[in-house]
This record gives C-alpha cells, sequence and structure tokens, in this order.
C-alpha cells in the first residue's frame, strides 16, 4: 500500500500522541492493535492523528472509507506531528451514524513549526468508524 515503512508501534505505557492524558495501550494503541474499534468519530480522529504521528499507514488505510481512500499513500519522515487540538464535534456518538470533527494538528518540519486545520467528515458503516474527508 506504501513504500514507506511504518514506524514501530510505541510502547503501551508512553504518552498516547492524541494527548487524551490516557497511555498509548489504553488509548489509540488499542485501536491500532485491532483490538477494538473507534466508539465514536473523535475516538477515530484521534486514533487516525496517532498513525499519521506513529507512520501506521495500514491503519489509515483501513478506516478511510473505501469510496473516498487513495490507493496508495506515503508519509513525510521529516513531518513530526506535534499536538492534536480538538476544536468542534458534530454527531458522531455511538448512537449516531455520521458526524463531523473540526481540529488543529500542530506539527514540526525542518525546525519550523505550522499547523494544520480541518473539518473532517465520518460515517458509521457495519459498526465502525470511517474517515470519510476534510475541508
Amino acid at each position: 500500500m506504501s513504500s514507506a515503512t511504518p514506524t514501530p508501534a510505541l510502547p503501551v505505557s508512553s504518552r498516547c500522541p492524541c494527548l487524551s492524558g490516557e497511555t498509548y495501550g489504553e488509548c489509540c494503541g488499542r485501536f491500532h492493535a485491532g483490538r477494538a474499534s473507534a466508539p465514536t468519530a473523535e475516538a477515530l480522529m484521534r486514533s487516525r492523528y496517532s498513525a499519521f504521528a506513529t507512520g501506521n499507514v495500514p491503519y489509515l488505510l483501513a478506516t478511510w472509507h473505501p469510496d473516498h481512500r487513495p490507493a496508495d499513500l506515503e508519509l513525510d519522515p521529516d513531518l513530526e506531528w506535534r499536538r492534536l487540538d480538538i476544536l468542534a464535534t458534530t454527531g458522531g456518538g455511538p448512537l449516531d451514524s455520521t458526524g463531523t470533527v473540526e481540529f488543529r494538528a500542530h506539527y514540526r518540519q525542518d525546525g519550523i513549526r505550522g499547523t494544520q486545520q480541518e473539518l473532517s467528515s465520518f460515517v458509521r458503516e457495519h459498526g465502525k468508524w470511517l474517515y470519510v474527508d476534510g475541508r
């Protein structure tokens, strides 16, 4: 799927990259390992951010809606994701079928800080949340 080699998974006892306050193993690590599915659109957003931060391309592709998923995904190895801020959510709860999450992700590349802000759309199909697109 990608020619880039994924970064090894974080130790389960390390702080989760999504900054939930939980350990990686209690938070996004369990989704990345396939032990659980994200129960909300926000949880999926956080786990996708953590997948970007750890270079987990297979997880990113698996949680992308098939109608919108790219055929290939290469992550920039020089991009270091530093912080995730959830700005707003609409729907996306355990009983919803759609939802949006607005976020701001902070990164550093070549010593220069930057941000990416996006309003992401999610849909739940067959009991699992999937990323649709962002604007």
